[in-house]
């Protein structure tokens, strides 16, 4: 069966169990370069182990897809609860503002739509991984967030045996670079959140780098929509209260072995009067 970029396949060895892209072909290896379809990973195989599903199995895993993906998000639009607000008074409501870098077009684009249901204000673009760390001041200074999400594919290399640290990882070195010039632009963990990691990310070089929150702990597969569950959260926790993180990390889609973080302020706020528009 012949393999093209583009393709969507399945690996044998690992029993078929997660649904890929073929991202690029090494002729002379007779590899491909694999990204996932729904959850952040990126991987090598050989041309050998793949094999492209049907049709029908396709076009019945894309629609489970869908049906997750909104199950995800309308769970976390009726869990929004706005504490501190006087009922009785018409309040400006004004989230903190989110500016996202992903690794991969389609899940920025699922991000992007999924922050416009649950009310976000969002700067969505996609940058591919090796470019984030170059890019990211450059759109902190034009968009001015209170949030910043740096993501895309990750996971770690086949075969590497060496001690942990970022050559152990696809794209590891990137995100923490990318975090690392971030927090020197805006210090303030409270003044800018961030999300950083993807599956299997090195987390503590992440967390180490400066992020308030990053994956993945227990070096597992995140869900796509993971950065944005997790910082809707702090988005709509008042700015006088510190986001509650233990439910920030239980509410994301994979949990506390996929996703870890730190206490953050919140990034919601009250606003009087009220203007109509």
């Amino acid at each position: 069966m012949e393999i093209a970029i583009g393709d969507i396949v399945l690996r044998i060895s690992h029993g078929q169990d997660i649904y890929f892209k073929v991202e690029s072909i090494d002729s002379r290896t007779l590899s491909a370069r694999l990204r996932g379809i729904d959850i952040r990973l990126c991987a090598d195989a050989p041309l050998a182990d793949l094999v492209k599903p049907g049709i029908s199995e396709v076009a019945n895993f894309r629609a489970k897809s869908l049906r997750l993906r909104a199950e995800i998000v309308s769970r976390a639009s009726s869990q929004a609860r706005l504490v501190g607000r006087d009922k009785k008074t018409s309040f400006a409501e004004i989230p903190g503002v989110v500016l996202h870098l992903d690794g991969d077009a389609e899940y920025m684009e699922t991000c992007r739509r999924a922050y416009g249901e649950l009310g976000l204000v969002n700067h969505s673009f996609y940058v591919p991984e090796e470019r984030q760390g170059a890019e990211v001041e450059e759109y902190l200074k034009a968009h001015n967030p209170d949030t910043l999400v740096l993501t895309g594919h990750d996971g770690m290399i086949k075969g590497y045996f060496a001690a942990d640290g970022p050559d152990r990882y696809h794209n590891s070195r990137h995100f923490i670079e990318a975090v690392k010039v971030a927090r020197r632009y805006r210090p303030s963990k409270d003044s800018l959140v961030i999300f950083a990691g993807a599956c299997q990310s090195w987390y503590q070089g992440l967390m180490a780098a400066g992020a308030n929150y990053a994956s993945s702990p227990q070096r597992v597969l995140i869900h796509s929509l993971d950065p944005v569950m997790v910082v809707q959260k702090v988005a709509y926790t008042p700015v006088t209260r510190t986001a509650n993180i233990q439910e920030i990390i239980e509410g994301s889609v994979t949990g506390p072995t996929g996703i870890g973080g730190i206490e953050t302020r919140g990034q919601f706020r009250l606003g009087l009067p009220k203007i109509k528009k």
